[in-house]
């Protein structure tokens, strides 16, 4: 690409990265409309005129491109985004790999003032909930309320009046509070609180204690994990899943290696095979101050590369 270009452009890959994942809620899916974004601008570079500035501009082509592609793709869920009742941990597991389902954003893919000041936006059961929205809806009140531009910037964006925009952000806003929490209850605990909670769920699962899983969970927590269509709610079933689902027989079957994931605190969770600890699942946590609230364990397991998580570990 010309050099000129990539000096102008290239300094907003993550920040369109997370636009588009937003957008899409898959983290492979945004990584390739990000590249189609900077090809297709690219190749129209000659006749930006910078009447709107860089970036607004491969904001534009990016979000277009999304609500091109989601013209042929369904919203991605989570497994308590599809309606049915919590489940029982003593049934069979229903598996689903056919679902689009909802994808982790590593936070090392993402630009560090976004995690920071837009951690809100970015979290699992937020991008989960704007997934709800229709795909039009959905770009307005990404770039309305999370890069906070005016109705008068976002209207030619979209090819929207900036009547048709407040309209569609009103509309967004009222579909979004019914299926998602106030932001102001998304607040972690401190440090100190977070750090015992984690200490404490390593513990835990690497013993498989049950016991000790019962008492780290709030008392309505949720456990889900896609391709799975199943959730579970409250530590006792919680517990009742690991026990009797989970294939490790014991303590040291299981060795979590900490990460980040939309801004909250995920693990590559690795069962032991032999002599080798292998990939299982990638559990994204949030964390209350009386407890893990939420699970949403992934069971791809091409995240743990995309994550930067080793292919194995050894047993020591």
């Amino acid at each position: 690409m010309d050099s000129e270009f990539v000096e102008q452009a290239d300094p907003y890959r993550r920040e369109l990265l997370a636009h588009c994942y937003r957008m899409l809620g898959s983290v492979y899916d945004a990584e390739d409309l990000v590249q189609e974004t900077y090809v297709r601008a690219w190749r129209s570079f000659d006749r930006f005129e910078g009447r709107s500035s860089m970036r607004t501009w491969l904001h534009r082509i990016a979000t277009n491109a999304c609500l091109n592609a989601l013209e042929s793709r369904g919203r991605r869920p989570l497994p308590m985004g599809l309606g049915a009742p919590s489940s029982d941990p003593a049934d069979d597991l229903i598996e689903k790999r056919e679902v689009r389902w909802l994808e982790p954003m590593p936070d090392a893919l993402l630009d560090p003032a976004t995690v920071v000041t837009g951690r809100e936006s970015i979290r699992l059961a937020m991008v989960a909930a704007m997934q709800f929205l229709p795909p039009r809806q959905r770009a307005v009140l990404i770039l309305r309320d999370v890069l906070q531009w005016p109705a008068a910037e976002v209207a030619p964006m979209l090819d929207m009046t900036v009547a048709s925009v407040n309209s569609a952000l009103q509309r967004a806003r009222a579909q979004l509070s019914q299926v998602t929490v106030d932001l102001d209850e998304v607040a972690e605990p401190d440090s100190a609180v977070q750090k015992g909670l984690l200490d404490r769920f390593v513990a835990a699962f690497e013993a498989k204690d049950t016991a000790a899983m019962v008492d780290i969970f709030t008392k309505d927590a949720v456990w889900e994990m896609p391709p799975f269509t199943g959730w579970y709610k409250g530590p006792d079933t919680i517990a009742r899943l690991v026990d009797t689902q989970c294939p490790a027989q014991g303590p040291g079957d299981m060795k979590l290696v900490p990460t980040r994931a939309n801004g909250q605190h995920a693990f590559g969770l690795y069962l032991r095979n032999g002599d080798v600890y292998e990939p299982f699942q990638l559990p994204v946590l949030a964390l209350a101050a009386d407890g893990v609230s939420h699970v949403s364990s992934f069971f791809d397991l091409r995240l743990f590369r995309t994550f930067g998580l080793p292919d194995s570990l050894p047993v020591t």
